[in-house]
């Protein structure tokens, strides 16, 4: 992966494109004018965020080659996020009617058709890939119907929260023929897995996307594919930091230093035979 490059607007400082690859800079300028006119169009003033990734040569021509877009915005006060691969500059193209369409609907309405034909699934069976990164959230504790909302409007797969009634991690996905499911436990029979055997079977499997739970801090999580083929993790923050105070909870208590001392009694008792012994 090549280093990123950012480029920032002195008239707008929250409005800031980081590319990695060999963008054409009137790539971004494309881009940047297509965002500009979907914001002024729905009237969003908020700070903007958007990535590029551009195959390289070893990625392939940058024209055949898989292109990620990314964009971030925030508007009434929620923040709204698109992502889209696809062949060269049509991904822009794509993520930019993606962003208008997601902004263009009430804020609890899914804007995400279900097959998704800008969104492939990732689907696909492959030998164990890394996991490459890690990320510890505050979950949102929330009601299944809200945590789809998130799933939407953040464009995520699979969404990984707090079920407000259980109390439990939860997720909430694009799957089938229906659209959104939602995955808890214990009714849905979540696989209790270690991390190992969690990447197992997603990539073995051919899953684009796995909820377990961990059976080393009994804790939900999310694993899931990258548009590049490697893997991310989810959790809870602080669930390492919970699972070993429990484990410390259940080994014995081990006290140190005991001495078995005798009651003042008998320590007298005891002298007095002595003497008399004597």
């Amino acid at each position: 992966m090549g280093a990123f490059d950012v480029w920032s607007s002195g008239i707008d400082p929250d409005f800031v494109v980081t590319t990695q690859g060999p963008v054409p800079s009137g790539e971004v300028t494309r881009v940047v004018r297509g965002l500009g006119r979907i914001l002024r169009r729905h009237g969003v003033d908020g700070p903007v965020r958007a990535r590029l990734h551009w195959p390289g040569p070893a990625d392939g021509d940058a024209e055949d080659g898989t292109t990620l877009v990314q964009a971030s915005v925030r508007a009434l006060g929620k923040a709204f996020r698109v992502q889209v691969s696809g062949p060269g500059r049509f991904a822009s193209t794509f993520a930019l009617e993606r962003l208008d369409l997601r902004l263009g609907c009430p804020p609890d309405e899914l804007s995400r058709p279900w097959p998704d034909p800008a969104r492939p699934s990732l689907s696909a069976v492959t030998e164990l890939r890394p996991i490459v990164r890690r990320k510890d959230f505050r979950l949102q504790v929330a009601t299944p119907a809200a945590a789809a909302r998130v799933l939407d409007a953040m464009d995520y797969d699979a969404h990984l929260f707090i079920d407000a009634e259980t109390g439990a991690e939860a997720v909430v996905c694009w799957t089938g023929p229906l659209g959104v499911r939602t995955l808890g436990r214990p009714r849905d029979g979540v696989p209790v897995l270690l991390e190992d055997e969690a990447v197992a079977r997603l990539c073995l499997g051919g899953l684009p996307y796995l909820f377990f739970i961990d059976s080393d801090v009994r804790r939900g999580r999310l694993l899931y594919r990258r548009f590049d083929g490697d893997l991310a993790l989810v959790a809870a923050a602080g669930s390492e930091e919970r699972g070993r105070d429990r484990d410390r909870a259940r080994q014995p208590r081990v006290i140190a230093g005991c001495v078995r001392r005798a009651l003042p009694s008998t320590v007298e008792a005891t002298s007095r035979i002595a003497e008399k012994s004597a």
